[in-house]
């Protein structure tokens, strides 16, 4: 993997862990939501800490096993959005635009698996 700086994923990942920590801030501080919040706090920052740890794999299937972890995360970090929406302690614009940053990282860690599966 190319460094930190270069990465799309690594980048992208770290900056939407801290859009996820601001909203669990919000949702925790102005909302009271202490549950969801928390999941989706853990899932949406895991997505972020595999892709770094895939970075420093030792062997191409140890990467892929780490970037499909954070897949699977993110996955999750999508339900946890959906719930947290379809419950209104989101509003609509925010929740769209988390959730498509989600869903492209979704689309390049699914395309980054594939490329390292063909290989």
């Amino acid at each position: 993997m190319k460094n930190s700086d270069e990465n799309i994923i690594l980048v992208k990942s770290k900056t939407f862990a801290l859009r996820i920590i601001k909203l669990y801030k919000y949702l925790c501080d102005d909302k009271k939501e202490f549950v969801l919040s928390k999941q989706v706090l853990r899932s949406g920052t895991s997505i972020g800490a595999n892709v770094k740890e895939g970075s420093l794999a030792q062997s191409k299937a140890d990467f892929a096993a780490k970037l499909s972890i954070a897949l699977k995360e993110a996955g999750e970090t999508e339900y946890w959005l959906e719930l947290l929406h379809e419950s209104d302690y989101i509003e609509e614009n925010a929740f769209t635009s988390i959730y498509t940053d989600n869903k492209e990282l979704i689309k390049i860690l699914t395309s980054i698996l594939k490329t390292t599966r063909n290989q």
